[in-house]
């Protein structure tokens, strides 16, 4: 009886612990070595900078700003889609280009503002 009832308890707990979930985005993380369609990458780098927007780090004239290019390039640890975001709304020269970086299956690497 002390037993069932331990069980009982435990069981009921992990009932309502906090289910764990994927973070904001988590539906552009891929695995394997297939390389992702533009579409896809294009798609991903627009949830991802309107989190940015949303976070604060990004203006919000940046959130109707589309790629101007999609381009794979050879980066650190092999061939890598990088798309670039132009926004002449930023009064700041050096701020005006928006880089996103993502590994060819379609994982997001970086984004900054100098293309590095």
């Amino acid at each position: 009886m002390h037993k069932s009832f331990i069980a009982t308890i435990i069981l009921s707990s992990a009932a309502f612990a906090p289910a764990g979930y994927a973070n904001e985005g988590g539906a552009c993380h891929f695995h394997g070595s297939k390389p992702a369609a533009e579409s896809v990458v294009t798609g991903c780098a627009e949830q991802r900078k309107q989190t940015l927007v949303r976070g604060g780090k990004l203006d919000a004239s940046w959130t109707a700003i589309k790629p101007e290019k999609v381009e794979t390039i050879g980066g650190k640890k092999g061939k890598e889609w990088k798309l670039t975001f132009k926004n002449p709304a930023v009064t700041d020269a050096s701020k005006q280009t928006l880089y996103m970086y993502y590994s060819l299956p379609g994982n997001f690497i970086a984004a900054n503002f100098t293309g590095q």
